[in-house]
């Protein structure tokens, strides 16, 4: 169960209002798909991008880019753990592994998002069991 009426941290708020990038539509769905997979999900601007975190930060989006937006999933800033091989369920083949701590989802495009929305949502429960 997701907890829906939650707000949006008003740092992110500003930091997204700000932004110019042409996938904006695209970066404020991503966010809202985060925050609404866990109640435990906050978010916060680090390494100056949008953030998210349960007890660490495990995923950071990836803004750099002007044709797609990128998910960088990891297991906090400094950590020397690895998703154990295997743990995470991917049939969708969504993830693009970048170490043993570390994965990216990307969305090219303005429809990117909904094509993988689902299986993201997966995904992301999976991961923040290992942070």
């Amino acid at each position: 169960m997701t907890d829906k009426s939650r707000k949006p941290t008003a740092t992110v708020q500003s930091f997204i209002d700000a932004l110019d990038h042409p996938l904006k539509g695209e970066i404020i769905a991503l966010r809202q798909l985060l925050l609404n997979t866990d109640p435990t999900i906050s978010e916060e601007i680090k390494w100056n991008a949008p953030s998210f975190r349960t007890s660490e930060h495990f995923a950071t989006m990836h803004l750099r880019a002007k044709d797609s937006l990128q998910l960088i999933l990891h297991l906090g800033a400094k950590s020397k753990r690895a998703v154990p091989s295997g743990a995470i369920a991917d049939p969708e083949n969504i993830l693009k592994w970048l170490g043993p701590d570390r994965a990216s989802v990307t969305f090219t495009g303005s429809g990117g998002l909904a094509q993988k929305g689902d299986a993201l949502v997966a995904i992301i429960r999976q991961w923040i069991t290992h942070v």
